[in-house]
């Protein structure tokens, strides 16, 4: 029998922002991989829908929590009740994240604040509770979603890219940590995908523009997310850790 480096027959996964975009094409990919899934987003009707999207056809187990990352008591109750509901959370990917662009000179401390919590604290915390049982088990997956805004940017993105930024080093840091129980860690930078977030902060122009950076003239739909979450959440994976892997149709292939 051949050995499927991308079956996920019996493992679990969490997916932070799971309801809508790019987590829940990467959910429905771990599903369909064999993957038991949890979702998790503020909004109640937007999980069931998206539970039903991911669940169609397959006989995996998919759930949802309500949670509000900007909450550290959701964030934790979000951790116990996945760690209740599976025993231990294989896959974590870190989708949740949010983007208010403003000029460095014009930044709100709030704002600041909330993108901060929601984009890095949120996901330390997360990782923090949910890696030890990935430790004992010698066995785990860590995914963080950054941005090609994590190695670049563009004006007003301070806080985002900041963040997203961080997630790299926070990555490399907690690869040396868990490399050593089996547990890889990496990020996944996407480029431009047609998701809510970005569009609903750039105009027609903006969109065009960004399409004719990438290589491929286009851009993303989030079900071509599904394959390279697959292959870090996988055995496929195994020897990839403390990377960001940019996957951008190509925006970054370019020098000027």
């Amino acid at each position: 029998m051949q050995f499927d480096l991308f079956n996920l027959d019996g493992r679990s996964a969490l997916v932070t922002g799971g309801s809508r975009g790019l987590g829940k094409a990467m959910a429905r990919g771990f599903a369909e991989a064999g993957a038991d899934v949890m979702i998790c987003s503020r909004k109640e009707d937007e999980l069931q829908a998206a539970v039903a999207e991911i669940s169609e056809g397959l006989d995996t187990k998919v759930c949802y929590k309500v949670c509000d990352m900007s909450k550290r008591e959701d964030v934790d109750a979000l951790a116990a009740a996945a760690l209740e509901e599976f025993g231990t959370v294989d896959i974590l990917v870190n989708n949740a994240g949010v983007n208010k662009p403003q000029p460095i000179d014009e930044i709100d401390d709030d704002d600041w604040d909330w993108q901060v919590e929601i984009n890095l604290t949120s996901i330390m915390r997360l990782t923090r509770k949910l890696t030890p049982a990935m430790k004992a088990q010698k066995w785990g997956r860590v995914i963080h979603i950054s941005s090609v805004l994590g190695v670049g940017s563009k004006p007003a993105r301070n806080a985002y890219s900041a963040t997203k930024s961080a997630l790299v080093g926070l990555a490399k840091a907690s690869a040396l940590d868990l490399g050593p129980f089996g547990v890889t860690v990496n990020c996944i930078g996407p480029g431009p995908f047609l998701t809510d977030m970005p569009l609903s902060l750039l105009n027609e122009e903006q969109q065009n523009e960004f399409a004719e950076t990438t290589a491929l003239k286009r851009w993303g739909q989030p079900r071509e997310l599904a394959g390279p979450a697959l292959l870090l959440a996988s055995d496929a994976g195994a020897y990839i850790t403390g990377e960001i892997l940019l996957v951008d149709g190509g925006a970054f292939a370019r020098a000027l």
